[in-house]
């Protein structure tokens, strides 16, 4: 092969691996930003559960009155 093509095929490699980098670089990112918000979504859970158990608990043992149209 010739040495000119040579030059073309690593330049080509060169352009692919450039724009994998680069896909790589934005798939992390996107990994990150949902990461951050599947922590947020688990922390409010966490909170809500807290504040359900709590007002179970506040509610006590009392049964629940029956609904008004019995």
């Amino acid at each position: 092969m010739p040495d000119s093509d040579h030059a073309m095929r690593i330049a080509e490699l060169e352009l692919r691996i450039a724009e994998q980098d680069k896909v790589i670089a934005d798939l992390n990112e996107m990994v990150v930003a949902q990461w951050r918000k599947i922590d947020a979504l688990e922390r409010r859970l966490g909170e809500l559960r807290e504040e359900f158990e709590a007002a179970a608990q506040a509610r006590g043992e009392a049964p629940e009155p029956p609904p008004p149209h019995y």
